[in-house]
């Protein structure tokens, strides 16, 4: 099995480390329990560092070693370029985290995913900001295909109910003059559509410090303060800000084990990631024990799958507007740190 993992700058390290774990941990509950058919399965892992290029060509030198299907990636447009080279070379490529709709740029039998579309888990976040009370809602965005997209996303669904997007172009601001834009437009809530941690955690410390912003509602959608590093870099100032997390509202006795197990690995709480990798290989195991390693075969299986993940029964079908297999649909949350007990998540709406 291939697995593909942000493991170094400028990928997202610490969603690849949380990834990788859950991968690790799913194979090796396989291989205790028998492997498939007998034989142990084996995870070859490459590093993408968040670069399409390199992903692709990983791809290309995992199909040579013979592995049965690719698997993993968290970064969106990384996952586009791994789906196209292996449906392409004709392997199975299950994506566990990434989320942008257009995975790939035509309908393809070889590719399947776990994590919700973009623009399913974004339309739960806007109905939570309309919920608040926000209609004048900034964004402070790079060129990304992955950012463009939850922009759309975001308007589109705003627009009906009267509700404004405003762009800020973080290639040409400092934080400093974010705050001025703010200020300016009359935003009620700013969404960092940026990396991390530049420049997001300058951008929150920066609004954090304006008298003029006391009100204003920091978001990020992507996730970024789902992980122990956001809170290690902001502390207070990390919390309040609300992110899409892929968990169900009650744990499975599956989703507890599994959990306890992943906290073991981790040293600290899983993320939502962890627990997509995990079932990654819950879904690929069951893929292979009715296939085999035939490629073909395996890509025939994925409408077939009804499998018993951490986050409730995984099953892949055919959804209007998305071109490969996905399961419809995992759990989605909005979520935030207490403000009163920063490592602490509070639900603040559920999809």
């Amino acid at each position: 099995m291939g697995a593909l993992v942000p493991l170094s700058r400028p990928g997202w390290v610490e969603a690849g480390r949380h990834l990788l774990a859950g991968l690790e941990l799913g194979v090796r509950e396989v291989n205790e329990a028998g492997g498939i058919a007998g034989s142990p399965l084996e995870l070859v892992v490459r590093d993408t560092a968040a670069d399409p290029g390199r992903a692709a060509a990983a791809v290309d030198e995992l199909a040579g070693l013979g592995v049965a299907a690719v698997a993993g990636e968290y970064h969106s447009v990384v996952a586009r370029a791994a789906a196209a080279r292996a449906d392409a070379l004709g392997v199975p490529f299950l994506c566990s985290s990434a989320v942008l709709d257009a995975l790939t740029d035509k309908p393809t039998e070889w590719v399947a995913r776990l994590s919700p579309a973009q623009s399913h888990g974004w339309r739960i976040y806007t109905d939570h900001l309309v919920g608040e009370g926000h209609g004048r809602i900034a964004v402070a965005t790079v060129p990304s295909a992955y950012w463009a997209s939850g922009t759309r996303v975001l308007r589109d669904h705003l627009a009906p109910r009267g509700g404004t997007v405003i762009e800020l172009d973080m290639r040409a601001l400092s934080p400093e003059a974010v705050c001025d834009a703010l200020v300016e437009h009359r935003a009620t809530a700013l969404l960092l559509l940026v990396g991390h941690p530049d420049p997001a955690v300058p951008i929150v410390k920066a609004v954090r410090r304006d008298r003029r912003l006391a009100g204003i509602l920091v978001g990020a959608p992507a996730g970024q303060p789902e992980f122990a590093e956001w809170a290690a870099l902001l502390g207070e100032d990390g919390a309040g800000v609300p992110f899409l997390r892929y968990l169900p509202e009650r744990t499975t006795p599956l989703g507890a084990r599994v959990g306890t197990a992943l906290r073991e690995r981790l040293a600290e709480p899983p993320s939502f990631v962890a627990f997509e990798g995990y079932d990654t290989i819950a879904v690929l195991a069951d893929v292979l024990r009715s296939s085999g390693a035939d490629r073909a075969r395996g890509a025939e299986s994925w409408p077939r799958v009804a499998v018993e993940g951490t986050r409730g029964k995984i099953r892949f079908s055919r959804t209007p507007g998305i071109d490969v297999w996905q399961w419809t649909w995992a759990p989605v949350q909005v979520v935030d740190r207490d403000p009163a007990e920063p490592d602490r998540f509070r639900v603040l709406h559920v999809g």
